[in-house]
Parts: C-alpha cells; structure tokens; sequence
C-alpha cells in the first residue's frame, strides 16, 4: 500500500470513530499509534507517542491555558459579567438596538475574560437574552445578536482555541493573540453597524427604553460605569505589560489569573462555591485540551514520516493545475462541511496535519490563517442545518424561540461573517499589522 493511501485510510478511520460517538482525542491518539505501530513496529510506534507527550509538557506556553480558563470562569462565577450588562443596559438603552449593541459589546468584553465561545454563549443566553426579550426586542434579532457576539470568543484575546493553534502550527502565541484583536474589532463594529442599521429602519426589532425604565440617579449611574469598566481594568492590567515587553506570555496570564481572583475578593464575591467551581471546570476544560493536543502532535508525526504533505501539494498544484488561492478558498469551503457535525477544536486537529504544512508550502503565512481559521470554524458553527451553535442556542433558548426562529436569525450575520472573513484574506495587514508592529519594536 502506498503512503498516499495509508494517509487516506487513517483519516476515513478517525472520521468513522467520530461518526461513532468517539472522543475526539481517543479517535484521532488511536489512529495515530496504530498507524505508527503498524509502519514503523514496535519501537518507533511507541516513540511517537512518547515524544508528543514530552514536546507536549515541554511547551512553555502551554501554562497560559489553565491561568486564562480559570481568569474567566472567576469573572463569569462571581457575577462581575452582570455588572456589565447592566452597565450597557442603562447607558445604552435609550438608543434603538441600544439594548441588542451593548450585548455585542458585552462579548467582547466577555471574550477578552474568558477565551471561549461557549462560555459567551452561556452568559448571552443566561443574562442578556431575557432582558432583550422582556424588552420587546424581536427575538430572532437577539437570538442572532447572541449568537454572533459569542463567535468573537475564539478570536479576541486570550483566546483559548489560538494557544492550540500555536501548538499545532508551532507559531508563537502572543503574535497570534495580537493577530486576533484588530479582526475581532473589525468584525464587532460591523455586527453594531448592521444592528443599528436594521433598527434605524425597522424600530419594531428594538425599541429604544423609556427615559423611565432608564431613570436612575447619576451616581449611580457612574458607580455601575466603575463596576462594568472592571474587566476592562483586569484586561488592561495583564496585555500591557506583555505588549510593553516588560512581562512574558505566561507570567501575564498568571497576572491576568490573580487580579481576576482578587477582584472577585475585594467586592466579596469570592465564596467557597465560586472557587471550587472555577477550579473544577479550569481542570477538566485544560486536561481536554492536553488531551487533544498530544493526539493532534501524535497524528501530526505519523503524517510528517509519511510525506503525505508534499503528495498532496503534488496532487493540487502539479496534477490538478489549481491555484494556491484556490487551494486556499477550497481548504476555507471544508471547514465549513466539517462543522456541521464537529466543533473547533475537532476541526483544526483533524484537519492540521495536513493544512498547516500545507498552507505554508503553498506561500502563506501562518499567523495570518490562524485568524482565518477562527473565523471560518466560527462561520460553520453558525451554518443550518447542523450548525453546533444553532443547537446550543436552542438548549438554552425560552421555548417561544422556536428552531426556525434560530435558523433565520443567524443567517445575516453568518453574511456578516463572511464579508469579515473576505476583507481579511484580501488584506492580510489587518491581521498582521498590530503583531508585526509590537515585535518589530
């Protein structure tokens, strides 16, 4: 059997574990030692998988995870993202969409605590969602607004889903993070600007509050100002001394960690309950994705001595004549298939050993398709029939929201999306200016 079908055959095994209920890291680890025990006997088998688990506790920056996750499950346990909402809710409630545009900026305040899109999704859908609908806000308008804001969650930094990028890819952590922040405000503004232009024009989707429902004394007004501006505070206070140079990656996100935990202690939030929540999700969400990682590094090996790489690269630019940007958009295409019945970091383990040396083969920068990467697996999160998302938003959706509801709200932010996802292949700059510019000072 050639190498060729050999790399063929492993990953019609690893999809048929998947379609089997699979974990995703006991899938792709199995395919990966059995495939090197079958090729290389007994010895280099087992050294493949040896040698991911030591470059795997070797990686430094692999240390930001569990700091990150437990950052964001302190802020989002304590309650401090309600301060937010609430802060949104009363300066930006008089605005038509006011309501709708604050929850976008609530996700990306959300994102820059936490890293994950789900954990957006969980506190939209908890706190923002039943205040926009007691509103009268339209509710496929909000079930969209929420969706859209939570897929900033992998893009903003720290992002979570960027560490296991950069461990797959070997590309440094901090220039990806950096990578992310202009796109994620880009795509941001242009989620407000749809929002308010669609409200402008159909006030019906999300009426402006009452100078009553708003009343409030100005004190008061300035004391929830301080309250919501804290994570912004905590944010702050763990990237600029990174971004100065003055600290590396992991001791701010140690930074990061600490001022969070004392955060929630100052304002007397920090109970027995909160800790030990927060500690129990950090360890099982960071053992997951060491987890996937070390299977990702073991599959990635045993395709690396297989070169399947180059005999694909052969097959797209030599035999079949395709354009690298072709090759590119097609790559972009399949992620959208795949997450229709797979998540984000499924996506990018299965499909890394193969996209990343080929993407840089074909010319490209790295850096700069992580950023399209997240974007695109966000994209096929939110794309009917099987998006992931759709059916999160619908476990955690009122029973007014109906399936249909969730579906048709999604799509013109997915258009959205995509004009975003557009804008940054034509112009790489938008992702590569900010990192470039820090490093090369």
């Amino acid at each position: 059997m050639s190498y060729e079908m050999i790399a063929i055959f492993m990953f019609a095994t690893m999809m048929a574990m998947l379609l089997t209920g699979q974990r995703v890291f006991g899938a792709i680890g199995f395919v990966a030692v059995i495939a090197a025990l079958a090729l290389w006997g007994d010895r280099g088998g087992y050294d493949i998988a040896f040698s991911s688990a030591m470059k795997l506790m070797k990686w430094y920056p692999l240390l930001t995870l569990p700091m990150f996750i437990f950052m964001g499950y302190v802020l989002s346990e304590s309650k401090i993202a309600d301060d937010l909402y609430k802060m949104f809710h009363v300066w930006m409630g008089g605005l038509r969409g006011g309501l709708a545009i604050g929850t976008i900026g609530l996700m990306v305040l959300i994102s820059a605590m936490n890293g994950l899109s789900v954990a957006g999704m969980a506190i939209g859908a908890t706190i923002a969602l039943p205040e926009l609908l007691k509103r009268n806000y339209d509710k496929r308008m909000v079930t969209g607004v929420i969706q859209a804001g939570s897929s900033l969650g992998i893009l903003v930094p720290p992002s979570v889903v960027l560490v296991l990028y950069a461990m797959i890819a070997r590309q440094p952590v901090g220039q990806l993070w950096l990578a992310g922040v202009v796109p994620g405000l880009i795509m941001a503004a242009m989620f407000i600007i749809y929002i308010y232009i669609r409200c402008r024009l159909n006030p019906s989707l999300g009426p402006a509050l009452t100078p009553e429902e708003r009343a409030m004394p100005m004190g008061e007004k300035l004391a929830l100002l301080r309250a919501g501006l804290l994570p912004l505070g905590i944010f702050a206070a763990m990237m600029v001394p990174f971004v100065n140079g003055w600290t590396s990656l992991v001791e701010s996100s140690a930074i990061g960690a600490i001022t969070a935990f004392l955060a929630a202690v100052l304002k007397g939030r920090m109970t027995r309950e909160v800790f030990e929540t927060s500690v129990r999700m950090t360890l099982g969400i960071s053992c997951m994705f060491m987890w996937i990682i070390l299977a990702a590094l073991a599959f990635g090996a045993v395709f690396d001595g297989l070169g399947a790489v180059n005999a694909i690269k052969s097959l797209f630019t030599e035999q079949l004549g395709l354009d690298p940007w072709v090759i590119l958009i097609l790559m972009q295409l399949s992620f959208i298939l795949m997450g229709t019945f797979l998540d984000d970091t499924a996506m990018l383990v299965i499909v890394a050993p193969l996209y990343v040396p080929l993407v840089k083969a074909l010319g490209f920068d790295l850096i700069w398709y992580g950023v399209l990467y997240t974007i695109t697996t966000q994209i096929a999160y939110m794309t009917p029939p099987f998006g992931y998302n759709l059916f999160l938003m619908r476990a955690m959706a009122p029973p007014e929201i109906t399936l249909r509801d969730i579906y048709a709200s999604i799509l013109p932010f997915v258009m959205v999306m995509t004009a975003a996802l557009a804008l940054i292949m034509s112009f790489p700059e938008i992702a590569l200016w900010l990192p470039g510019y820090v490093y090369g000072n």
